[in-house]
């Protein structure tokens, strides 16, 4: 296809979208709006997984060592530790730092503390250990399994019940939203399409006496769909933008705040600039699909040429 072809096609898609303002306004304002529930959905998929990732990385499996081993035995078990798959690294903790943290969890607790506790650093009883963090809850048993076959590994100690919760948890989020995403992508089609049904029937007149001159039936079929490309690529910009003021305006409004809740939820929302390159892409992809598709299929069904 030649550039004056191209150019051709171009124009008329555009001045079919101008000659049908009223319709082509609707179209464009139904499919912004399911643009934005689908980028509202997107967001809110990035961000669950944020927070839900946050929650995980939280949770730590403590891996004890048998008692009076030397740095050399230490240090191998470290790298065995390493080297174990789905582990992502992990923290030496000495008796002494590990008395000190349990003895500081009972602060408070009870009275005269140091009293209490001062035998125990006498003669301490409390086991090196590992802090180890995962890449994967959802495979936390085999990594529990694999670790407490390492060897002067004493046992290990791991949340299975929080790490079976954050994974129901997170793979709800990830199929509730690709759920959601189809559903609202199905709605939006079928709307568009109908849009552009009403528009090809408007214009029947126009492409008979067009098919009367000679037009082949490509030619007449090619301005319906450019004008459906150019109404997906035109919603998907004005989704996009206001979605991005929307999630700036969100995010303004959480910043400060002293609730514990908001401010942790304003500490892990993920920034903008890293979604905005999938966001913008699934926009120009559902709209434009979606537009394409739309003025294909009713074209070949409804005109008749």
């Amino acid at each position: 296809m030649g550039g004056s072809s191209l150019g051709y096609l171009m124009r008329e898609g555009a001045r079919n979208i101008y000659a049908n303002k009223q319709m082509s306004a609707a179209a464009i304002g139904v499919l912004v709006a399911c643009l934005l529930l689908i980028g509202a959905s997107i967001l809110f998929s990035f961000n669950a997984n944020s927070f839900v990732g946050y929650v995980e990385a939280q949770n730590e499996v403590v891996v004890f060592l048998t008692d009076g081993l030397g740095d050399e035995a230490i240090d191998a078990v470290e790298q065995s530790i390493l080297d174990t798959e789905n582990v992502a690294g992990c923290r030496f903790i000495s008796k002494e730092e590990g008395l000190d943290s349990w003895v500081d969890s009972m602060s408070g607790v009870t009275e005269n503390s140091e009293e209490l506790f001062a035998p125990l650093y006498e003669d301490n009883i409390m086991p090196d250990s590992f802090s180890v963090t995962v890449r994967d809850l959802s495979r936390l048993d085999a990594t529990v399994e694999a670790l407490g076959a390492i060897a002067d590994v004493d046992y290990v100690r791991a949340p299975e019940q929080v790490a079976q919760t954050i994974t129901i948890l997170k793979n709800a989020v990830n199929v509730g939203g690709a759920a959601i995403v189809l559903l609202l992508i199905a709605v939006a089609s079928m709307i568009i399409a109908n849009t552009i049904k009403i528009t090809v029937f408007n214009r029947r007149k126009e492409i008979s006496i067009m098919k009367y001159v000679g037009a082949t039936d490509m030619f007449i079929r090619l301005p319906f769909i450019v004008e459906g490309l150019l109404l997906g690529l035109i919603s998907a910009a004005l989704a996009f933008l206001v979605i991005w003021a929307l999630y700036a305006l969100l995010c303004h409004s959480l910043t400060g705040s002293d609730t514990v809740l908001l401010a942790f939820l304003t500490e892990n929302l993920v920034p903008f600039g890293q979604m905005a390159l999938p966001l913008i892409g699934c926009f120009i992809l559902v709209g434009v699909t979606i537009g394409t598709l739309g003025s294909i299929i009713f074209v070949r069904r409804y005109l008749k040429v």
